[in-house]
Protein backbone atom coordinates (compact mmCIF):
# COMPACT_ATOMS: atom_id res chain seq x y z
CA UNK A 1 0.00 0.00 0.00
CA UNK A 2 1.38 3.40 -1.01
CA UNK A 3 0.45 6.96 -0.19
CA UNK A 4 -3.13 7.95 0.50
CA UNK A 5 -4.09 11.46 -0.61
CA UNK A 6 -6.90 13.64 0.71
CA UNK A 7 -7.97 17.26 0.20
CA UNK A 8 -9.86 19.59 2.51
CA UNK A 9 -11.26 23.00 1.58
CA UNK A 10 -11.40 25.73 4.21
CA UNK A 11 -12.54 29.36 4.12
CA UNK A 12 -10.66 31.75 6.41
CA UNK A 13 -12.34 34.93 7.65
CA UNK A 14 -10.28 38.11 7.95
CA UNK A 15 -10.17 39.63 11.42
CA UNK A 16 -10.40 43.15 9.95
CA UNK A 17 -11.51 44.93 6.79
CA UNK A 18 -8.70 43.73 4.53
CA UNK A 19 -8.20 46.06 1.60
CA UNK A 20 -5.72 45.15 -1.11
CA UNK A 21 -4.83 46.61 -4.50
CA UNK A 22 -7.48 44.25 -5.92
CA UNK A 23 -10.24 45.50 -3.65
CA UNK A 24 -11.65 44.48 -0.28
CA UNK A 25 -11.45 40.88 0.91
CA UNK A 26 -13.68 39.39 3.60
CA UNK A 27 -12.32 35.86 3.36
CA UNK A 28 -9.73 33.69 1.68
CA UNK A 29 -10.08 30.07 0.52
CA UNK A 30 -7.36 27.44 0.80
CA UNK A 31 -7.26 23.75 -0.04
CA UNK A 32 -5.13 21.44 2.13
CA UNK A 33 -3.50 18.34 0.72
CA UNK A 34 -2.81 15.55 3.20
CA UNK A 35 -0.54 12.65 2.23
CA UNK A 36 -0.46 9.62 4.53
CA UNK A 37 1.98 6.72 4.30
CA UNK A 38 1.61 3.03 5.21
CA UNK A 39 2.53 3.74 8.83
CA UNK A 40 -0.17 6.36 9.28
CA UNK A 41 2.23 9.30 9.23
CA UNK A 42 0.75 12.33 7.47
CA UNK A 43 2.12 15.47 5.89
CA UNK A 44 0.00 18.52 5.10
CA UNK A 45 0.51 21.26 2.52
CA UNK A 46 -1.53 24.36 1.73
CA UNK A 47 -2.76 25.28 -1.72
CA UNK A 48 -4.02 28.87 -1.51
CA UNK A 49 -4.12 30.65 -4.88
CA UNK A 50 -4.89 34.36 -4.70
CA UNK A 51 -7.90 35.83 -6.53
CA UNK A 52 -6.73 38.32 -9.14
CA UNK A 53 -3.09 37.21 -8.95
CA UNK A 54 -2.96 33.43 -9.42
CA UNK A 55 -3.56 32.52 -13.08
CA UNK A 56 -4.61 28.98 -12.12
CA UNK A 57 -7.60 30.16 -10.08
CA UNK A 58 -10.26 29.40 -12.69
CA UNK A 59 -13.74 27.81 -12.26
CA UNK A 60 -12.11 24.45 -13.05
CA UNK A 61 -9.42 24.75 -10.37
CA UNK A 62 -11.14 22.76 -7.64
CA UNK A 63 -12.21 19.99 -10.04
CA UNK A 64 -8.63 19.69 -11.29
CA UNK A 65 -7.34 19.46 -7.72
CA UNK A 66 -9.76 16.66 -6.89
CA UNK A 67 -8.69 14.81 -10.05
CA UNK A 68 -5.08 15.09 -8.90
CA UNK A 69 -6.03 13.52 -5.56
CA UNK A 70 -7.77 10.65 -7.38
CA UNK A 71 -4.71 10.19 -9.56
CA UNK A 72 -2.41 10.02 -6.54
CA UNK A 73 -4.62 7.43 -4.85
CA UNK A 74 -4.83 5.24 -7.94
CA UNK A 75 -1.06 5.15 -8.40
CA UNK A 76 -0.32 3.90 -4.86
CA UNK A 77 2.96 5.80 -4.89
CA UNK A 78 5.72 5.20 -2.33
CA UNK A 79 6.68 8.15 -0.14
CA UNK A 80 9.99 9.93 -0.77
CA UNK A 81 12.72 8.78 1.59
CA UNK A 82 15.05 11.78 1.80
CA UNK A 83 13.64 14.84 3.63
CA UNK A 84 15.20 17.46 1.35
CA UNK A 85 13.74 19.74 -1.29
CA UNK A 86 15.75 18.34 -4.20
CA UNK A 87 14.56 14.77 -3.55
CA UNK A 88 10.95 15.90 -3.14
CA UNK A 89 11.08 17.97 -6.33
CA UNK A 90 12.48 15.00 -8.25
CA UNK A 91 9.74 12.78 -6.76
CA UNK A 92 7.06 15.16 -8.04
CA UNK A 93 8.64 15.44 -11.49
CA UNK A 94 9.04 11.65 -11.76
CA UNK A 95 5.62 10.58 -10.49
CA UNK A 96 3.44 13.41 -11.78
CA UNK A 97 5.13 14.13 -15.09
CA UNK A 98 1.78 13.68 -16.87
CA UNK A 99 0.30 16.69 -15.04
CA UNK A 100 0.89 20.41 -15.48
CA UNK A 101 0.97 21.40 -11.83
CA UNK A 102 0.06 24.99 -11.01
CA UNK A 103 2.22 27.09 -8.71
CA UNK A 104 0.04 26.81 -5.60
CA UNK A 105 -0.56 23.07 -6.04
CA UNK A 106 3.13 22.37 -6.40
CA UNK A 107 3.85 24.36 -3.25
CA UNK A 108 1.23 22.31 -1.37
CA UNK A 109 2.68 19.01 -2.61
CA UNK A 110 6.25 20.03 -1.76
CA UNK A 111 5.19 21.02 1.75
CA UNK A 112 3.14 17.86 2.36
CA UNK A 113 5.94 15.59 1.11
CA UNK A 114 8.62 17.37 3.15
CA UNK A 115 6.41 17.27 6.23
CA UNK A 116 5.82 13.54 5.68
CA UNK A 117 9.50 12.78 5.07
CA UNK A 118 10.42 14.61 8.29
CA UNK A 119 8.01 12.54 10.38
CA UNK A 120 4.72 14.41 10.07
CA UNK A 121 5.31 16.95 12.85
CA UNK A 122 5.06 20.03 10.60
CA UNK A 123 8.83 20.33 10.66
CA UNK A 124 9.44 21.11 7.00
CA UNK A 125 13.14 22.01 7.26
CA UNK A 126 15.57 21.59 10.11
CA UNK A 127 17.56 24.82 10.46
CA UNK A 128 18.41 27.67 12.82
CA UNK A 129 14.84 29.01 12.77
CA UNK A 130 13.30 25.77 14.03
CA UNK A 131 16.06 25.67 16.64
CA UNK A 132 15.17 29.10 18.03
CA UNK A 133 16.82 31.81 15.91
CA UNK A 134 14.12 34.33 14.88
CA UNK A 135 13.60 35.87 11.44
CA UNK A 136 13.40 39.69 11.17
CA UNK A 137 10.20 40.75 9.38
CA UNK A 138 8.66 43.95 8.10
CA UNK A 139 5.44 45.34 9.53
CA UNK A 140 2.77 45.38 6.83
CA UNK A 141 0.51 48.44 6.79
CA UNK A 142 -2.83 47.49 5.26
CA UNK A 143 -4.58 49.81 2.83
CA UNK A 144 -7.38 52.01 4.10
CA UNK A 145 -8.09 55.58 5.08
CA UNK A 146 -5.09 57.71 5.99
CA UNK A 147 -6.07 57.81 9.67
CA UNK A 148 -6.33 54.02 9.70
CA UNK A 149 -2.90 53.69 8.11
CA UNK A 150 -1.31 56.18 10.52
CA UNK A 151 -2.79 54.23 13.42
CA UNK A 152 -1.28 51.00 12.09
CA UNK A 153 2.11 52.66 11.67
CA UNK A 154 2.11 53.84 15.29
CA UNK A 155 1.15 50.36 16.51
CA UNK A 156 3.83 48.62 14.44
CA UNK A 157 6.60 50.96 15.60
CA UNK A 158 5.40 50.76 19.19
CA UNK A 159 5.53 46.97 18.91
CA UNK A 160 9.19 47.06 17.93
CA UNK A 161 9.16 46.91 14.12
CA UNK A 162 12.06 48.77 12.54
CA UNK A 163 10.97 48.07 8.95
CA UNK A 164 7.48 48.89 7.67
CA UNK A 165 5.88 48.36 4.27
CA UNK A 166 3.23 50.71 2.88
CA UNK A 167 1.13 50.65 -0.26
CA UNK A 168 1.23 53.69 -2.54
CA UNK A 169 -0.88 54.55 -5.55
CA UNK A 170 -4.31 54.06 -3.98
CA UNK A 171 -4.65 57.53 -2.42
CA UNK A 172 -3.93 61.04 -3.53
CA UNK A 173 -0.17 61.12 -4.12
CA UNK A 174 0.29 64.34 -2.10
CA UNK A 175 -1.38 62.73 0.91
CA UNK A 176 0.83 59.66 0.56
CA UNK A 177 3.87 61.92 0.63
CA UNK A 178 2.44 63.61 3.75
CA UNK A 179 2.26 60.20 5.46
CA UNK A 180 5.90 59.49 4.64
CA UNK A 181 6.94 62.94 5.86
CA UNK A 182 5.01 62.33 9.08
CA UNK A 183 6.89 59.07 9.67
CA UNK A 184 10.26 60.68 9.08
CA UNK A 185 9.54 63.61 11.38
CA UNK A 186 7.89 61.74 14.23
CA UNK A 187 10.14 58.67 14.27
CA UNK A 188 13.49 60.14 13.23
CA UNK A 189 15.15 58.66 16.31
CA UNK A 190 13.89 55.13 15.59
CA UNK A 191 15.73 54.85 12.25
CA UNK A 192 12.75 53.20 10.55
CA UNK A 193 13.28 51.45 7.20
CA UNK A 194 10.42 52.19 4.79
CA UNK A 195 9.45 49.89 1.94
CA UNK A 196 6.80 50.85 -0.60
CA UNK A 197 4.60 48.74 -2.85
CA UNK A 198 2.88 50.37 -5.83
CA UNK A 199 1.27 47.18 -7.21
CA UNK A 200 1.74 48.54 -10.74
CA UNK A 201 -0.24 51.71 -9.99
CA UNK A 202 2.11 54.27 -11.59
CA UNK A 203 1.66 55.40 -15.18
CA UNK A 204 4.86 55.19 -17.24
CA UNK A 205 4.88 58.92 -18.04
CA UNK A 206 4.66 59.91 -14.35
CA UNK A 207 6.62 57.09 -12.69
CA UNK A 208 10.09 58.63 -12.67
CA UNK A 209 8.83 61.97 -11.36
CA UNK A 210 6.98 60.23 -8.53
CA UNK A 211 10.00 58.10 -7.67
CA UNK A 212 12.17 61.22 -7.50
CA UNK A 213 9.71 62.81 -5.08
CA UNK A 214 9.41 59.68 -2.96
CA UNK A 215 13.20 59.41 -2.74
CA UNK A 216 13.21 62.47 -0.44
CA UNK A 217 11.88 60.26 2.33
CA UNK A 218 14.80 57.82 2.32
CA UNK A 219 12.93 54.85 0.85
CA UNK A 220 14.58 51.42 0.99
CA UNK A 221 12.81 50.05 -2.11
CA UNK A 222 9.59 50.15 -4.10
CA UNK A 223 7.79 47.08 -5.44
CA UNK A 224 6.40 46.90 -8.93
CA UNK A 225 5.93 50.61 -9.80
CA UNK A 226 4.62 49.66 -13.27
CA UNK A 227 2.27 46.91 -14.36
CA UNK A 228 3.98 43.60 -15.20
CA UNK A 229 5.42 43.34 -18.68
CA UNK A 230 5.71 47.06 -19.41
CA UNK A 231 8.48 47.87 -21.88
CA UNK A 232 9.60 50.94 -19.88
CA UNK A 233 10.41 48.93 -16.73
CA UNK A 234 14.07 48.16 -17.57
CA UNK A 235 14.75 51.85 -18.23
CA UNK A 236 12.92 52.84 -15.06
CA UNK A 237 15.07 50.41 -13.05
CA UNK A 238 18.14 52.07 -14.51
CA UNK A 239 17.03 55.65 -13.78
CA UNK A 240 15.14 55.27 -10.52
CA UNK A 241 16.66 56.89 -7.41
CA UNK A 242 14.84 54.23 -5.36
CA UNK A 243 15.83 50.55 -5.80
CA UNK A 244 13.05 48.73 -7.65
CA UNK A 245 11.84 45.30 -6.56
CA UNK A 246 9.85 42.94 -8.78
CA UNK A 247 6.90 40.94 -7.48
CA UNK A 248 3.99 40.41 -9.89
CA UNK A 249 6.55 40.48 -12.71
CA UNK A 250 7.75 37.01 -11.64
CA UNK A 251 4.35 35.32 -11.79
CA UNK A 252 4.13 32.78 -14.61
CA UNK A 253 7.85 32.90 -15.42
CA UNK A 254 8.88 29.25 -15.61
CA UNK A 255 12.13 27.56 -16.58
CA UNK A 256 15.67 28.53 -15.68
CA UNK A 257 16.47 30.30 -18.94
CA UNK A 258 13.33 32.45 -18.80
CA UNK A 259 14.26 33.53 -15.27
CA UNK A 260 17.79 34.38 -16.39
CA UNK A 261 16.43 36.37 -19.34
CA UNK A 262 14.10 38.38 -17.10
CA UNK A 263 16.82 39.26 -14.62
CA UNK A 264 19.26 40.21 -17.39
CA UNK A 265 16.70 42.28 -19.28
CA UNK A 266 15.11 44.25 -16.44
CA UNK A 267 18.02 44.25 -13.97
CA UNK A 268 15.95 44.89 -10.82
CA UNK A 269 17.61 45.73 -7.50
CA UNK A 270 15.49 43.08 -5.74
CA UNK A 271 13.03 40.30 -6.41
CA UNK A 272 10.30 39.38 -3.94
CA UNK A 273 9.37 35.73 -3.83
CA UNK A 274 6.05 34.12 -2.92
CA UNK A 275 6.14 30.30 -3.21
CA UNK A 276 2.37 30.14 -3.74
CA UNK A 277 2.65 32.45 -6.77
CA UNK A 278 6.14 31.81 -8.06
CA UNK A 279 6.26 28.10 -8.76
CA UNK A 280 6.64 26.60 -5.30
CA UNK A 281 9.67 26.12 -3.06
CA UNK A 282 12.05 24.57 -5.61
CA UNK A 283 11.27 27.32 -8.11
CA UNK A 284 11.92 29.99 -5.50
CA UNK A 285 15.22 28.29 -4.60
CA UNK A 286 16.18 28.56 -8.28
CA UNK A 287 15.17 32.24 -8.34
CA UNK A 288 17.40 32.89 -5.32
CA UNK A 289 20.37 31.13 -6.91
CA UNK A 290 20.00 33.10 -10.14
CA UNK A 291 19.40 36.41 -8.36
CA UNK A 292 22.55 36.04 -6.29
CA UNK A 293 24.56 35.29 -9.42
CA UNK A 294 23.13 38.47 -10.96
CA UNK A 295 23.95 40.60 -7.90
CA UNK A 296 20.23 41.04 -7.31
CA UNK A 297 18.88 41.10 -3.77
CA UNK A 298 15.79 39.20 -2.65
CA UNK A 299 13.40 38.53 0.18
CA UNK A 300 10.45 36.21 0.70
CA UNK A 301 6.88 37.04 1.60
CA UNK A 302 3.71 35.15 2.34
CA UNK A 303 0.63 35.39 0.11
CA UNK A 304 -2.15 35.36 2.73
CA UNK A 305 -1.65 31.68 3.54
CA UNK A 306 -2.94 30.26 6.81
CA UNK A 307 -0.47 29.18 9.48
CA UNK A 308 0.19 25.93 7.62
CA UNK A 309 1.55 27.61 4.52
CA UNK A 310 3.22 30.40 6.49
CA UNK A 311 5.00 27.86 8.68
CA UNK A 312 6.45 26.15 5.59
CA UNK A 313 7.52 29.43 3.97
CA UNK A 314 9.21 30.69 7.13
CA UNK A 315 11.17 27.45 7.55
CA UNK A 316 12.19 27.54 3.87
CA UNK A 317 13.37 31.14 4.24
CA UNK A 318 15.64 30.21 7.13
CA UNK A 319 17.59 27.85 4.86
CA UNK A 320 19.40 30.98 3.66
CA UNK A 321 21.50 33.65 5.37
CA UNK A 322 18.96 36.38 6.14
CA UNK A 323 20.27 39.90 5.69
CA UNK A 324 16.96 41.76 5.16
CA UNK A 325 13.58 41.72 6.94
CA UNK A 326 11.22 39.24 5.33
CA UNK A 327 7.49 39.62 4.63
CA UNK A 328 6.20 36.92 6.96
CA UNK A 329 4.04 38.77 9.47
CA UNK A 330 0.57 37.62 8.38
CA UNK A 331 -0.09 34.93 10.95
CA UNK A 332 -2.81 36.80 12.87
CA UNK A 333 -5.03 38.02 10.04
CA UNK A 334 -7.75 35.36 10.32
CA UNK A 335 -10.33 34.80 13.05
CA UNK A 336 -10.38 31.06 12.36
CA UNK A 337 -6.74 30.42 11.49
CA UNK A 338 -5.29 26.96 12.03
CA UNK A 339 -3.23 26.83 15.21
CA UNK A 340 0.44 27.24 14.43
CA UNK A 341 3.90 27.50 16.00
CA UNK A 342 4.76 31.02 14.83
CA UNK A 343 4.92 34.02 17.15
CA UNK A 344 5.72 37.65 16.29
CA UNK A 345 7.58 39.67 18.90
CA UNK A 346 9.36 43.02 18.47
CA UNK A 347 9.55 42.80 14.70
CA UNK A 348 10.80 39.22 14.62
CA UNK A 349 9.16 35.89 13.82
CA UNK A 350 9.81 33.07 16.29
CA UNK A 351 9.19 29.34 15.96
CA UNK A 352 7.60 27.58 18.96
CA UNK A 353 7.52 23.85 19.65
CA UNK A 354 4.24 23.69 21.59
CA UNK A 355 2.04 22.90 18.62
CA UNK A 356 -1.26 21.07 18.61
CA UNK A 357 -2.38 20.13 15.11
CA UNK A 358 -5.12 17.77 16.27
CA UNK A 359 -7.70 20.51 15.68
CA UNK A 360 -7.00 20.34 11.97
CA UNK A 361 -8.45 17.29 10.26
CA UNK A 362 -8.07 16.98 6.50
CA UNK A 363 -11.09 15.29 4.95
CA UNK A 364 -11.34 13.16 1.86
CA UNK A 365 -11.96 14.84 -1.47
CA UNK A 366 -15.45 13.35 -1.58
CA UNK A 367 -16.44 15.35 1.48
CA UNK A 368 -14.58 18.55 0.70
CA UNK A 369 -17.68 20.16 -0.85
Amino acid sequence: MGLTAQVHKQIFEFSFNARTSRGAMKDKTSWFIRLTDENGISGIGECGPLPGLSPELTPEFETGLEQLIEDLNQKQLPAPVEPDLKSVSEWIDSNLSNRQLSSSVRFALETALLDLANGGGKLIFKNSFTEGVPIPINGLIWMGGLDFMLQQIEIKIRDGFTCIKLKVGSHDFEKECDVLQYIRRKYFRENITIRLDANGAFKPEEALDKLNRLARYDIHSIEQPLKPGHEFLPELCRQSPIPIALDEELTGVEGKQNKIDLLNHIKPAFIILKPTLHGGLASCAEWIELAEKSNCGWWITSALESNIGLNAIAQFTANYPITLPQGLGTGMIYTNNVEGPLVVNKGKLFYGNSLNWENFEAKSSSSSG
